[in-house]
């Protein structure tokens, strides 16, 4: 009752609209959380903005702080954050005065635990809006709450505190939204159960920073200006940084859980990234055409592996996770607290532009920015003293999105005077001034049109405004989601066991913390510096190497990612003794996930393979069109063939699709490429042959009791498999053995259970078709990696 006559009573308050004008509905904000460290420091600041700059808008509010606390002791620290609110230094003090007052009016504490407290929660503001004579806009509800409690409140909501027909639902979610790709996959799917794709605003509050925010904008309106230079052509290199002065301390228990690429780079920087690499849609305030041209360009990206990656940790770290989370004295935790990481696209725009992300805890400064930074072709003869200040085609050519803090202390955004002077919109942005007694990147002030927002925004209330405006172009769809997830969990996989590079913090770093574009990935500048533990000790040329054997044939065995450089390696040997012996090197690739890995460091590393002599052939197809994405040729074309330059007429696909028909026997694919072999590779014998393994023992696509394809003639066959798609093409395994050399390729604990039992069996293709590889003139190799060997 109370909550009714102070919202009846502002609603005739001056500085409020009428009841008729109030005619657009009534707006409910429910902050769940609303006495934790975000809603203190940012969110009731935000619902406050938002308040004041739609009182006058047609809604009217009421605004509900809800948490676990009982009534009374929420209710007193609720109301403790409130009374600290304050307005911009450009509202008047009187109606400031007002509007505060009247915002504590209409805010109430609820405790919410259990149904009951949601169901009563929802017949207060329908009982609220009944006697006031208010239509229902709509309900806000604000997730400030850990991730763990998002199922349990969203079935309450959805059962019990969903508003009627007619208004619409806004769930606002904060991060972190998962933990990696498995666990963002089943939390995306449990809130599906009870709120749609529309109703969901996932927070990146980086995506609230002015700076930030126009990237899209800048591009869209110069377009004239960026598009014949926004490519691989002029740009020399993309970084996106964000750097803090302070440390982990106090926040141990969630950093110890994420790390610096959870909490920073997979989101933050992420974004910001897709908003410099993504192509333009035509319009940038479309929210489903933007996602589109994101998941373009997530999906353009190369795979990050183990060397993507360089990884620090500042030395106070331990000692402060052993004194908040109580871990014993030698606790040793391997969480990052700095990264750096190299990340390319294969797009047209962007092949061979590096783009690098980088942030870290306990740094020498403060400061976010993405930075473009373009190729420079000038020489100029003059010396440097007659060079024109800003305009000399030899200075650096860049462009800066400046996120706040940092020697400009504001979000700015800045373009070198050499190359243009950018469009930017008047009423948001205006022009600063020309210091040169300020510098940036090296380069004074002056060199740069630099511009600042005309008001500077907090992110969190630029989100709570759009959110209250239902523009989904500022939030993290579940598409959008998953895809950083699928693109960053493989590192954070690789990475999971590996011992960060330890750094004082501040200042000190020095260049310990430099990096530098090594081998298509990324290794710091200087080397660590080390102890020599026990000298007096063996040392590793004390201890012999022993010969390993598997199936007595050679064993290479290590981590997955140090197999695959390994791997590697031995095919480019192979095929430059091939090319040196006759020419020519004729390599058959299976398909599949396992060789994916291989297939991207092939592309990434091994610059002197010589691709130009290979003919690439396949050792087996799936029965479907190559477009398709089952398609092991799809694969292969994907992850090599459109990265290396292997002639067009060395490339051969399996014939799997004739008269349009799909592996039909009597169209003749199978006879078809077994004839290519017989008239292309001397004796029908592969250079390199390389095979993968199946959990059933099957390889290549022969399949235990296989009908075709484990005896006979060294040819090529169509045979069938248990999982679909059922139908195969594949070469013989007499065809097979005729190779120089077969390398056979198995990872994973998935994996271990079939090699334990082939290292105990003998030949028996029939039972397991990998058992009955063994080239007659040639060498067979297994590569194993340690999971699938020892579990």
């Amino acid at each position: 009752k109370m909550l009714g006559k102070v919202l009846c009573t502002v609603l005739f308050v001056g500085a409020l609209p009428s009841p008729a004008e109030a005619s657009q509905g009534h707006i409910s904000v429910v902050l769940l959380g609303a006495t934790g460290d975000l809603a203190k420091k940012y969110l009731w600041q935000g619902l406050f903005q938002l308040y004041m700059d739609q009182v006058s808008s047609g809604h009217s509010f009421t605004f509900h702080g809800a948490a676990l606390a009982a009534l009374e002791p929420g209710q007193r620290l609720m109301f403790d954050v409130l009374k600290k609110l304050s307005c911009p230094p450009d509202e008047a003090p009187d109606r400031c005065a007002v509007l505060k007052d009247q915002f504590l009016k209409l805010s109430q504490y609820h405790q919410l635990k259990t149904a009951e407290n949601y169901t009563a929660l929802s017949r207060e503001i329908e009982t609220l809006l009944h006697q006031e004579g208010l239509k229902e806009a709509g309900r806000i509800f604000y997730f400030s709450v850990p991730p763990f409690a998002y199922t349990e409140i969203a079935r309450h909501i959805n059962s019990s505190c969903r508003p009627p027909a007619g208004a619409w639902l806004r769930v606002v979610l904060e991060k972190p939204f998962g933990h990696d790709l498995r666990s963002a996959q089943q939390l995306a799917a449990e809130l599906a159960g009870f709120f749609r794709e529309e109703e969901m605003y996932r927070v990146d509050h980086y995506l609230g920073k002015q700076a930030v925010a126009h990237i899209l904008p800048f591009r869209d309106q110069n377009r004239q200006f960026l598009d014949p230079i926004w490519n691989q052509h002029h740009v020399e290199r993309v970084e996106v940084v964000l750097k803090e002065t302070v440390d982990a301390k106090g926040r141990t228990s969630f950093y110890e859980q994420y790390g610096v690429i959870r909490d920073v780079l997979q989101n933050h920087l992420t974004e910001a990234l897709m908003f410099l690499i993504m192509e333009l849609p035509a319009n940038v305030s479309s929210a489903r055409e933007v996602v589109q041209h994101k998941l373009q360009a997530f999906q353009s990206l190369w795979g990050l592996e183990r060397s993507s990656a360089v990884l620090g940790q500042y030395q106070a770290y331990d000692s402060q996770v052993q004194e908040e989370l109580q871990e014993a004295r030698g606790y040793v935790s391997t969480t990052p607290t700095f990264a750096g990481v190299l990340i390319r696209s294969d797009s047209l725009r962007w092949e061979g532009v590096p783009f690098l992300l980088a942030s870290g805890k306990a740094l020498d400064e403060r400061v976010g920015y993405a930075r473009v930074l373009f190729k420079n072709r000038a020489y100029c003869t003059q010396s440097g003293t007659l060079r024109d200040a800003g305009h000399s085609q030899c200075k650096p050519k860049q462009i800066i999105f400046h996120f706040g803090h940092g020697a400009l202390n504001t979000p700015a955004v800045l373009v070198s005077r050499n190359l243009f002077q950018p469009v930017m919109p008047k009423d948001s942005w205006k022009e600063g001034e020309a210091r040169s007694d300020l510098h940036v990147f090296g380069q004074p002030l002056s060199d740069f049109y630099m511009y600042s927002p005309v008001k500077e925004r907090d992110a969190y209330s630029v989100l709570i405004s759009h959110i209250y405006h239902g523009r989904k172009d500022f939030f993290i769809t579940t598409e959008n989601l998953l895809a950083s997830w699928a693109f960053w969990t493989p590192l954070l996989d690789s990475t999971s066991r590996q011992p960060p590079r330890l750094y004082p913090g501040g200042v000190e770093n020095q260049h310990l913390l430099d990096f530098e574009m090594v081998s298509g990935g990324v290794a710091f500048t200087l080397a660590e510096p080390a102890e020599l533990l026990n000298p007096s000790g063996q040392t590793p040329s004390d201890f012999r190497a022993i010969q390993s054997k598997f199936r007595q044939s050679p064993l290479v065995s290590a981590w997955a990612e140090d197999l695959i450089s390994q791997l590697a390696s031995d095919m480019e040997e192979a095929a430059v003794r091939s090319v040196a012996r006759s020419g020519q090197f004729h390599l058959a690739l299976s398909g599949g996930s396992s060789p994916v890995v291989l297939f991207q460091r092939l592309a990434r590393h091994h610059y002197g393979f010589p691709w130009k002599h290979t003919h690439v052939w396949l050792v087996d197809e799936r029965c479907v069109p190559l477009t398709d994405s089952e398609s092991n040729f799809l694969g292969l074309h994907r992850h090599l063939l459109q990265r290396v330059r292997v002639p067009y007429f060395n490339i051969h696909p399996m014939p799997v699709h004739l008269n349009r028909r799909l592996c039909v026997e009597e169209d003749g694919g199978a006879e078809l490429y077994a004839k290519d072999i017989v008239a292309l590779v001397a004796n029908a014998s592969f250079d390199l042959v390389l095979l993968g393994v199946g959990t059933d023992g099957h390889t290549a696509s022969l399949f235990p009791r296989s009908e075709n394809g484990l005896e006979g003639a060294p040819t090529v066959v169509l045979t069938e498999s248990p999982v679909k798609p059922h139908q195969r093409m594949s070469l013989s395994l007499p065809l097979i053995n005729r190779a120089r050399q077969v390398f056979v390729l198995v990872l994973g604990k998935g994996k271990h259970d079939i090699t334990t039992l082939l290292s105990r069996v003998g030949h028996e293709p029939r039972k397991w078709p990998i058992s009955g590889v063994s080239p007659s003139s040639g060498q067979l190799v297994w590569y194993v990696d340690y999971e699938a060997l020892l579990g």
